[in-house]
C-alpha cells in the first residue's frame, strides 16, 4: 500500500491529463483521472483525493458547477486550471471554494509546486491547530472553529463547513489575535508567495470569510481593516477542549 498523496485530474483535454498523470506519478503522487463531472463523481465514490486539479471548462457540468459541488461535502483542496488573461474565472473560482487557481498554459513544474506547497500549508494548519494546548475547538465572538472537522459551529451549534482557503486564513487570525495581518503574510499562507499588486484574490478571499462570519466591513466585530497595515482579528479568542 503507498502512501503517496493521491491527486484527482479533471480536464477534458486527453494531452494534458496525460501529461500530469506521467509528471506527477515521477514525483511520487498517485493519480487518478477524470474527463468530465460524470467522471469526476465516479472516481470520488472510490477514491478520496488529497486535492483536486478541476479545469473550469468541461463537457456537461463546468468546472464552477463542479467545485460547487463538491464544496457541499468536501474541504478538500481544489487548484483550478483557467486562462491566464480571465480574471473574472479567477475571482468566481475562489468566491465559490476553490483554494488556488493556475493558468494555461502553465508549467507542470510551477503546478508542481503549487500542489506540494497547498498540501504543506493544509497539513501545517491541521496539525498545528490540533497541538496547540491539545484545544479542539477555538472560540470567538458567537462561534466556535472545530479544528478537527475544519467546520465553524454557531451558538446553536449548528455547522457550516470551511473550504481548505477559508480554514487556512481563519487559522491565521486566530492564532495572531489583535495583530495586524499584511497581504502579504495572507498571500503567503494561502499561496506560498507574497501577494501581487491589486491582486483581488485576497479581497474575495476575506469577503467570504467576512460572509461566512457575518461580519460586517463598515462596521466590523471580528476582521477590522487597518489602512496601510492589513487586517486585524479584534474578537476575543478562547481556547476549548470541548
Amino acid at each position: 500500500m503507498t502512501n503517496n498523496k493521491q491527486i484527482l485530474v479533471v480536464d477534458d483535454d486527453q494531452a494534458i491529463r496525460e501529461l500530469l498523470a506521467e509528471y506527477l506519478s515521477k514525483h511520487n503522487f498517485e493519480v487518478i483521472t477524470a474527463h468530465d463531472g460524470i467522471e469526476m463523481d465516479n472516481q470520488l465514490l472510490t477514491n478520496v483525493p488529497d486535492l483536486i486539479i478541476l479545469d473550469i471548462m468541461l463537457p456537461g457540468d463546468d468546472g464552477f458547477t463542479l467545485c460547487q459541488r463538491i464544496r457541499q461535502s468536501s474541504n478538500v483542496p481544489i487548484i483550478m486550471l483557467t486562462a491566464n488573461s480571465d480574471e473574472l474565472d479567477r475571482i468566481l473560482g475562489l468566491e465559490i471554494g476553490a483554494d488556488d487557481y493556475i493558468g494555461k498554459p502553465f508549467s507542470p513544474r510551477e503546478l508542481q509546486a503549487r500542489i506540494k506547497a497547498l498540501l504543506r500549508r493544509t497539513n501545517f494548519a491541521k496539525d498545528s491547530l490540533k497541538n496547540a494546548e491539545k484545544t479542539r475547538y477555538l472560540s470567538f465572538a458567537n462561534w466556535k472553529l472545530d479544528t478537527q472537522q475544519h467546520n465553524l459551529l454557531d451558538r446553536n451549534d449548528q455547522i457550516t463547513s470551511l473550504t481548505g482557503a477559508d480554514f487556512q486564513l481563519l487559522t491565521l487570525f486566530l492564532k495572531n489575535p489583535n495583530s495586524p495581518i499584511s497581504r502579504d503574510q495572507i498571500s503567503q499562507a494561502l499561496h506560498g508567495r507574497d501577494a501581487f499588486a491589486n491582486e483581488r484574490g485576497i479581497d474575495v478571499h476575506l469577503s467570504r470569510l467576512r460572509q461566512c462570519l457575518g461580519d460586517d466591513a463598515k462596521a466590523p466585530k471580528i476582521i477590522k481593516t487597518v489602512r496601510g497595515a492589513g487586517y486585524v482579528f479584534i474578537a476575543e479568542v478562547r481556547f476549548d477542549t470541548q
